[in-house]
């Protein structure tokens, strides 16, 4: 009775190391410590028996969640976003340092956001520091609190509460976590090419496109690559937008840049020639661009150039979205995804020819990698017990007032999607919304 399994898998579609096969997969005290044959004879006090339409896959980690608790918890809050990852297959989120009040900018603020986090959380939730004007000196204190690294901007963040650094300010952040190891994750969009843009206003979403022009994405990756190699920090390019960036980010690589990047679910989906007049939920910035950009972006991922598909999940309330005038230049800019990512980026993969493997690679193994989270994102030995069971051939319209977000906004709303999530499980046990939270607060380092 001594080997008896806690939890037992039988699934003829796993996504391992080796691919997709079958295999049983056992599990003890939280952690993965069996992976047989499927015919191989185990025991188990729980046995679930997957069927021939369900892929037992590595729970997801989403590295870029806007949680905006405390401060303004009426767009979302721990409670609601981890409930809307549980449901979309998503075991780990790590929270953005800003829409919160206060920011997580120094080790108060960050022991405020935990206490607040602490059994509140449906999956398990780690934390982001920031980076603004005048705190390089708390820097070292939250990263040894356990902060994944830190987020700057280079323009307006949007909330007057988290101001973006200079480039004289980046380079001295840069300069300092490089000192200690840590990263820097980047907003990168300059500012001043920004400001000599068109305006955003009005309903066309042209207009709005034209205000926000890749190259001034272009010219801050630019500037965060050549900072990156005079201080020899890590450096990571959020929410990647403009296909232009590709070739640089690759070539920077191959000068031993330390660079990774990421892009979101909203730009492999949508395109801007699609989004009809005053649709504001589909604002975000860095925006929605061209289908041919959208088609590089995917070229980026099949080429490892992108290392990572995450959510930027950034929702708000219904009237914040300004869809009573249809003003782009108003609206909040955020799209709720953290529910749908999933099948949103299977739907999308499928159709150009990737597998599910591809899939779990973008938005499992790579994110935990980026963050050092060295036991999760896949089904191995040793490894946590997170995991989703996914019906990839199984199609659904998205009802944006049934997800588990707080505010009933999304940009996939009514849109027709493939994969669904029939049940997600951390740590060995199952994740029921029904009974209470039981997810822990990460800190860097641990899992």
């Amino acid at each position: 009775m001594s080997d008896r399994l806690d939890l037992l898998f039988r699934a003829p579609r796993v996504i391992t190391a080796a691919g997709e096969v079958a295999r049983c997969v056992g599990v003890r005290d939280g952690r993965i410590v069996v992976i047989e044959p499927i015919g191989a004879q185990l025991d188990a006090e729980v046995v679930v028996e997957l069927g021939d339409d369900e892929v037992l896959i590595p729970g997801l980690v989403d590295t870029h969640v806007h949680v905006n608790e405390p401060g303004r918890t009426e767009w979302e809050g721990f409670a609601s976003a981890t409930r809307a990852a549980a449901a979309g297959g998503v075991t780990t989120i790590v929270d953005m340092p800003l829409n919160s009040i206060p920011p997580t900018v120094d080790a108060l603020a960050l022991d405020v956001k935990r206490r607040v986090a602490a059994d509140q959380a449906y999956v398990d939730v780690g934390f982001w520091g920031g980076a603004v004007p005048g705190n390089v000196p708390d820097l070292r204190a939250l990263h040894d609190a356990g902060v994944f690294g830190f987020k700057c901007f280079l323009l307006h963040s949007g909330v007057d509460e988290f101001p973006p650094l200079d480039p004289a300010e980046l380079e001295l952040a840069l300069k300092e976590i490089a000192g200690f190891g840590a990263m820097m994750i980047v907003h990168a969009e300059d500012a001043h090419a920004i400001d000599r843009a068109t305006s955003p206003g009005g309903e066309n979403y042209a207009d709005f496109l034209d205000s926000r022009p890749r190259g001034a994405e272009n010219l801050a990756i630019a500037e965060v690559i050549e900072l990156a190699r005079w201080t020899g920090c890590r450096v990571h390019i959020l929410h990647l937008s403009s296909s232009d960036a590709l070739p640089m980010i690759a070539s920077a690589r191959k000068d031993g840049v330390k660079l990774t990047v990421e892009t979101c679910p909203h730009y492999l989906s949508f395109v801007s020639e699609e989004i009809p007049s005053g649709a504001t939920q589909f604002k975000c910035c860095p925006p929605i661009r061209e289908a041919g950009n959208r088609e590089l972006l995917w070229q980026g991922l099949a080429d490892g150039v992108i290392d990572c598909v995450v959510t930027d999940h950034s929702p708000c309330t219904v009237d914040l979205k300004r869809f009573d005038i249809g003003d782009f230049g108003v609206a909040w800019g955020g799209i709720a995804s953290l529910q749908v990512s999933l099948s949103a980026v299977w739907s999308e993969a499928k159709r150009r020819g990737h597998s599910l493997n591809d899939v779990v690679r973008w938005m499992a193994e790579n994110p935990a990698e980026q963050v050092g989270l060295n036991t999760k994102g896949h089904i191995a030995l040793g490894y946590a017990a997170d995991f989703a069971v996914f019906a990839p051939e199984e199609a659904f319209v998205v009802d944006a007032a049934a997800l588990q977000h707080k505010n009933p906004v999304s940009a996939y709303d009514r849109r027709a999607l493939a994969g669904v999530v029939r049940s997600t499980w951390l740590a060995g046990k199952r994740i029921d919304l029904d009974e209470a939270p039981r997810g822990r607060l990460l800190s860097r380092g641990m899992a």
